[in-house]
């Protein structure tokens, strides 16, 4: 195992930067807010609210981990944004419908604060979506070096040490990784030549880390999950990750499915079909952008499951996804899980599920977390793939030739050893034999 690495202290601000300043990334800014004033509770945080176990059960220590490591607190972080659409994260959170006037009036001042720069936007790559908010130059390296131009300013503006960013636009169309995105001099020779295989995305992820910044990526498109940015983040030691931030319907898959598995119950189909009302959905409706996040959904059973090792159980299951934009449902989505399964003698049986959840809800946390965590990771000297905070994304970026790890208990357990590997401590691996003894 490596040696545990020294780590910076999380002293001054740490600025977070999120392209997108729709639902998503108002919620989670106005979350933030309400719980520096006192008016909210973090759910849904595991910086904010979660344990992690020390030693043995018996040893009783279990603190919160931001007690634990050394992490950046709520009251350090300063938000910036960019998106096509003008509005501030006040007036943004309020045509979202996420949030109630309840819990905006109080804070308005404080969001209202928070103003989108001019977006690097292109409709070709998001076609149900346009405002006039929007960055123009010669070709895609100009606009990019407008991003670095806008980082730069945006940390010396507010008093900054460090940097994150955390895509929060919309899903892009999907696009396959090409001889444009094998090299550094190839993509930015792409970028100078307007190439269409790179999506605006590409461009925050270069500018993100041609500026030490480290880049998550909360949507399923491809954004810095091709050789030439995953060299640039480990020749810069900055930390990347993605892809596709896990809320509601997978989030239920990774739940369930690896208990279907342990328990060795056999899958004939898994039909799940969602309906959407918020931009996100809009979006969506595109076939285009439907083909990323289709992609991005349909990976994680066959991961879990393992086919090829469990051909009986699971060697010919059926398996849809459906997304439909429903404007009345807003940000409130629904998802229908109908899964058959067969277990002892191959006798048949069902599990029905109708998962009324919240999108930005459940997506605003995670923002918080990775944004924290990979500021963490950055100040530990952590370079390149960060497959330890998997737990947080559908379709979880590895190294070249891995597979991903899929199962949400797997994951947070690779979560929680890598904090106790960063804090000095040993794994934990539930062996417990030395109880017995």
């Amino acid at each position: 195992m490596k040696e545990t690495p020294e780590i910076r202290p999380a002293a001054g601000r740490l600025g977070v930067l999120l392209p997108g300043l729709g639902a998503v990334a108002t919620t989670t800014v106005a979350g933030v807010i309400a719980v520096r004033n006192g008016l909210a509770t973090p759910i849904g945080s595991l910086t904010q609210m979660n344990t992690i176990r020390l030693g043995r059960r018996i040893d009783g220590r279990n603190p919160l981990i931001r007690d634990f490591v050394d992490i950046a607190s709520l009251d350090q972080l300063v938000f910036g944004a960019w998106d096509p659409i003008p509005d501030n994260a006040y007036e943004s959170a309020t045509n979202s419908g996420v949030l109630s006037r309840e819990h905006l009036d109080p804070i308005k001042d404080e969001l209202s604060a928070v103003k989108p720069m001019p977006a690097v936007f292109d409709t070709e790559y998001v076609k149900r979506l346009d405002g006039p908010n929007v960055k123009t130059a010669a070709n895609k390296k100009e606009l990019a070096e407008a991003l670095r131009e806008d980082i730069r300013r945006f940390k010396e503006e507010n008093g900054c040490d460090r940097l994150v960013m955390v895509w929060c636009g919309s899903t892009e169309i999907f696009l396959r990784p090409g001889p444009a995105h094998e090299t550094l001099d190839a993509f930015e020779k792409a970028m100078a030549d307007n190439d269409d295989s790179i999506a605006p995305s590409m461009l925050y992820a270069y500018a993100a880390l041609m500026e030490g910044v480290p880049y998550a990526n909360g949507a399923p498109n491809l954004s810095a999950d091709f050789p030439a940015l995953e060299q640039l983040a480990i020749d810069r030691e900055v930390p990347i990750v993605g892809k596709d931030f896990k809320t509601g319907q997978t989030l239920i898959k990774t739940i369930l499915a690896p208990g279907l598995k342990a328990r060795m119950l056999g899958l004939d189909g898994w039909f799940s079909t969602n309906i959407l009302g918020n931009r996100d959905g809009e979006v969506l409706d595109d076939p285009e952008s439907f083909k990323t996040k289709e992609e991005s959904k349909l990976g994680a059973l066959e991961h879990i499951l393992q086919p090829d090792l469990y051909p009986e159980l699971y060697g010919n299951f059926y398996h849809k996804v459906r997304i439909n934009y429903y404007p009345p449902r807003g940000d409130n989505k629904e998802g229908w899980d109908s899964i058959d399964l067969f277990g002892w003698m191959g006798y048949k049986m069902q599990i029905k599920i109708d998962f009324l959840c919240r999108d930005s809800i459940l997506a605003a946390p995670i923002v918080l977390d990775l944004a924290i965590f990979m500021d963490l990771a950055s100040r530990a000297g952590m370079k390149g793939i960060q497959e330890w905070l998997s737990f947080y994304f559908k379709a979880p970026q590895t190294a070249p030739g891995l597979y991903p790890e899929h199962d949400l208990f797997i994951q947070q357990m690779k979560l929680k050893n890598t904090l106790r590997w960063l804090g000095g401590e040993e794994q934990i691996t539930h062996l417990g034999l030395e109880y017995y003894d």
